[in-house]
């Protein structure tokens, strides 16, 4: 526990340093919000109807920013050896990178999520489901995301190939997200979504690690 409460540490500091930490994906996000409504018109009503789903969809999306860097400097600076010989096996390694990367990042979108869904007209109830949701997918595609920046490890375009890895990955969780608001703003039927994100972000949590540390043992040899 000490080890991996080093290199958490060290990865929050990584996640801070060569980002900003949150800045540039709140950035984004933001961006998203004031664009939507010169793409979409500006009636209320529409607005409100697609507030929730495009909450997540730039959540997604922003997500993906910083996922190409996750592994690869230090695959090339020689640290990712130095870790596999370390005494944390490297399924722990890839826990504490993808934990860093939802605290850096993925978490302050989720407390984000709320205000950008009631800048477009969504309702306030679904205000704590949405951040519960947020929350829930946001660890989904941190530990998603690690898993596709480990297998893009040593590629000369990482960052699409990730993209391309990741992105059907997380339409999963955008879809049980977005149905769970709907659900609930309609006042139908919206726990079995909530349920089938939640089972599906304690699966990539569960699973990814092993899958991000078969992987970066293969760029490695």
């Amino acid at each position: 526990m000490k080890a991996f409460g080093v290199l958490l540490r060290r990865e929050l500091a990584l996640a801070w340093g060569r980002g900003g930490g949150p800045l540039l994906a709140l950035t984004f996000y933001a961006c998203v919000v004031v664009l939507l409504p010169m793409a979409s018109g500006r009636a209320p009503e529409r607005l409100a109807a697609i507030a929730p789903g495009i909450a997540w969809l730039a959540l997604a999306l922003a997500a993906l920013l910083s996922l190409e860097r996750l592994f690869e400097r230090d695959y090339e600076d020689g640290t990712l050896d130095l870790l596999a010989l370390g005494p944390a096996p490297l399924e722990a390694v890839a826990v504490a990178k993808c934990l860093a990367q939802w605290l850096a990042s993925g978490a302050p979108l989720a407390l984000a999520a709320p205000v950008a869904a009631l800048m477009l007209g969504a309702e306030p109830k679904v205000m704590p489901l949405l951040v519960l949701c947020a929350l829930a997918g946001g660890l989904a595609f941190a530990f998603l995301g690690g898993l596709g920046a480990a297998l893009a490890l040593g590629s000369k375009r990482g960052g699409l190939l990730v993209a391309v890895i990741v992105l059907p990955l997380f339409a999963p969780p955008v879809i049980f997200g977005a149905g769970a608001l709907d659900g609930y703003g309609a006042g139908l039927p919206w726990t079995g979504g909530l349920l089938l994100l939640l089972a599906y972000c304690v699966g990539a949590v569960a699973l990814s690690p092993l899958a991000m540390a078969a992987a970066c043992r293969n760029a490695l040899d």
